[in-house]
């Protein structure tokens, strides 16, 4: 299926509705178009929630950003942009055990030095010395004029998830 930057933001968002807390932005100064946070809190107890043996808090904020023709200054320009809020938007301190700051660039052209640069990114930071856990910064590319979607490292599994909402078929399953 052939995609507009509008319909590949609005297929994603609808993928991700069920899984996170959406916020839409309707700036035009800024390519950001929604922010999709995420998050989970996991604890073990004995007999009593006051008898905590341990907790963890896991956030994820996914940024949706398009950008008609992405080149190397706007990656990076747009990167920061995106990893100064993320980590302003964190909740760090104990039971903190890990935060994903993603942004996903909707594009129909890429250059290929913005393209190496994303896929060179690699941002992580450790908090207290782990102790309060980490960051790491997954980020993505979706290029709709060649249907390719590429990402750094630590975004491998974001690229995965890109692709199956963005370009698997869907299946009809008949109710038994």
């Amino acid at each position: 299926m052939a995609y507009t930057r509008e319909s590949a933001i609005a297929r994603l968002i609808e993928s991700y509705k069920s899984y996170y807390d959406i916020h839409m932005f309707h700036d035009g100064q800024i390519p950001v178009t929604a922010r999709c946070d995420f998050f989970e809190h996991s604890q073990k107890y004995v007999l009593s929630k006051r008898a905590e043996l341990w907790s963890a808090d896991c956030e994820e904020f996914l940024y949706l950003l398009n950008i008609p023709h992405l080149t190397l200054d706007q990656y990076v320009k747009w990167r920061d942009y995106v990893h100064e809020d993320g980590m302003r938007l964190m909740h760090i301190g104990p039971g903190h055990m890990y935060s994903f700051i993603t942004p996903v660039f909707i594009c129909d052209i890429c250059e290929e030095d913005a393209r190496k640069a994303l896929k060179k990114c690699r941002i992580y930071k450790s908090f207290h010395f782990s102790l309060h856990g980490w960051m790491d910064f997954h980020t993505a590319v979706v290029e709709l004029s060649k249907g390719r979607i590429d990402a750094n490292r630590s975004g491998h599994d974001t690229a995965k998830i890109l692709k199956k909402v963005l370009y698997s078929k869907p299946t009809n399953r008949r109710e038994s």
